[in-house]
This record gives structure tokens, sequence and C-alpha cells, in this order.
């Protein structure tokens, strides 16, 4: 299977290179900065050479966009919104100009899509989108102004011979550095894993290796369409979720942060608390409908994993005597 990925290089498409290259398929990374020798070059605005890779391909997965992780200020938010439309919008081209389109067009999207809310989980079906909520700050309602705009670029593109699929992903869970389990971890392990703001937030989220499966499921599946959530049934408090975390880092206690504690180490991470605070409660509705069975559905077993790998990593790490690109 010939697979494209434009954007691939972010934490997400370093998952699915590895996972689609092992499973021996033919993957090309449509990046801005080409440096192997499966990349190819993009501006993420407009067609290029970069094309040509689409034509005849089977899949593409487009995860291009800038990264959520920073300041939310005007301008980073102006060209969240930039990046993940123009992106969007130039691969729906590039589809519709194929001689052979590809049989199937991933779009990533995002959980941030739904409401700010800690009583009902939001499926696919009964799921409230934001952008109205009371009581949260005004650039809330921004995020999911992108998240709409950029399924709508996808949505409107004119390409009847590729099905589409908007890819409402919740937190990808991996010990790659960097990462938001690296990041999560790295607090946990200093003491810092406390519950944020009282704790009360939900906490969507899906271990890597069943959003591989997840997207390899949606592949194969003619009949499935439109935005699909790719979430873990099993969603919790952010108290509960870091409790959890330390638990499989052998960490007893962890430090509580108020609201402008967060505020200041967001600040200091230059990032946003919007990460943080907002209540995720996100379910796979019709990933269940159609049968997919999750391999790691509760959080605890899946922080288990990820710490056992990432004790894993770092001792590779230390015996290759040298940081690991995937080491937390």
């Amino acid at each position: 299977m010939k697979v494209v990925l434009p954007g691939g290089t972010g934490q997400v498409g370093m998952i699915l290179d590895r996972a689609l290259t092992a499973a021996g398929h033919e993957v090309t990374v449509v990046t801005r900065r080409p440096v192997r020798a499966h990349d190819i070059g993009w501006d993420g605005a407009t067609l290029g050479h970069w094309a040509a890779a689409i034509d005849g391909c089977d899949v593409v997965i487009n995860l291009a966009g800038r990264s959520v992780s920073c300041r939310y200020t005007a301008e980073n938010l102006q060209a969240m919104m930039d990046s993940r439309v123009d992106s969007a919008r130039v691969v729906g081209e590039a589809i519709a100009a194929a001689a052979r389109p590809p049989r199937v067009w991933l779009q990533m999207s995002t959980a941030t899509v739904y409401a700010h809310r800690f009583d009902a989980a939001h499926d696919e079906a009964t799921g409230m989108i934001g952008g109205s909520e009371a009581g949260v700050p005004d650039y809330w309602a921004y995020s999911v102004e992108i998240a709409k705009n950029w399924e709508r670029a996808q949505a409107e593109a004119p390409t009847p011979a590729t099905r589409k699929v908007a890819l409402r992903s919740a937190m990808v869970m991996s010990p790659d550095r960097g990462g938001v389990f690296d990041v999560l971890s790295r607090l946990a392990r200093f003491g810092l894993g406390g519950p944020v703001a009282g704790g009360a937030q939900y906490v969507s989220w899906i271990h890597d290796e069943d959003f591989v499966r997840a997207v390899e499921f949606l592949i194969s599946r003619d009949d499935l369409e439109g935005p699909v959530n790719l979430a873990s049934p099993g969603p919790l408090p952010h108290r509960d979720f870091m409790r959890a975390l330390r638990t499989a880092w052998g960490v007893p206690v962890g430090l509580p942060a108020t609201r402008w504690m967060a505020e200041v180490g967001a600040y200091a991470l230059r990032s946003d608390t919007e990460l943080l605070l907002k209540s995720r409660r996100v379910v796979p509705g019709r990933l269940h409908a159609a049968g997919f069975a999750f391999a790691y559905s509760e959080w605890e077993r899946a922080a288990a994993s990820l710490v056992q790998r990432a004790r894993l990593l770092r001792a590779a790490s230390s015996r290759a005597g040298g940081p690991s690109s995937h080491a937390v």
C-alpha cells in the first residue's frame, strides 16, 4: 500500500511513519523540511511537484498544521488556522487533480471541537460542538473555529472518487520525546504531577498503538466516512489521570497546582492552559459501533505500558551513550 503523509514529521506523523513502514507499506512524507530519502518538500499551501506522490497512491493521511504547543497569541492562533485550512485545501486540490486519486483521505482533526463540559460524554452523534460555553476564556471558541474550518476544508473538497474521514483525535500518548506523555511524565517524576485547578476536568487520550490500529481500521472500512472520534472509551478526570500516571512511575505524591500556578507554568513552557483546563470528555462512538476493539481502553493499563516502554528506551539510550530521540 502506498501512503502519503503530509505533515508527517511531527509526533503523530513519526508514529504512523514508523508503524506503517514496519508493516511493509511504502510511505512518503510531505514536509517543509525534507531531509530523508522518503521526504518530499512543500510549503503547505500551494500545489507543487509533491502532488505527484498523491497521484497513484492508495491513502493520504494529512497531519499538517502548526503545533498547538505554544502561547495562544493572536498571531499563533491565526497561524494554527491558516496552516490547517491551507494544507487541507491544497491536499484536496492535489487529490482532485490526480489521474488516479487515492481511495481514502484521512484528515487530522481534533477532539477540541467539542464543548467544555463535565457531565455527558461527547460521541459523534450526540456530542455538543463547542464555542458558546459560558465561563471559559473567549479565545477557546477560536480553537473550535479552527477545528470546524479544518474539517470544512476537507468536506468541501471536490474529490468524489476518494472517501474522506476526519480524525477527531484526543491526545495521542507515546513515549516519544517532546510529546504530551513525555511532558506529563516529567512533571510526575519530579513530584509536580498533582491535579490542576482541582482536577475535575476530563482528559481524553488514546494509546499510540490503538491510534495506529484505528487508522488502519478506518483505511480498511469502506463504509466509514465523515468525523470519527479517535479516543479511548475511558476518559477520566485530570486528578485520576495524573494519579494513575504517578502510580505507573512509582511516584507516591504529586503537588497540586492552582489555576494561576498553571498560568505561570504554561507561560514558562511557552504553552497554554487550555491544554490543561478544558474538559474533554470524548468517547469513540463510531469506532465502537463498527466493531473496533481497543487494546488499551483503561488509562491505568495504558500508562503502565507506556512507562515500561519509556524505561526500556531510556535504558537503551544509556547503553548507547547518548540521548534517544524517542526517550522519556
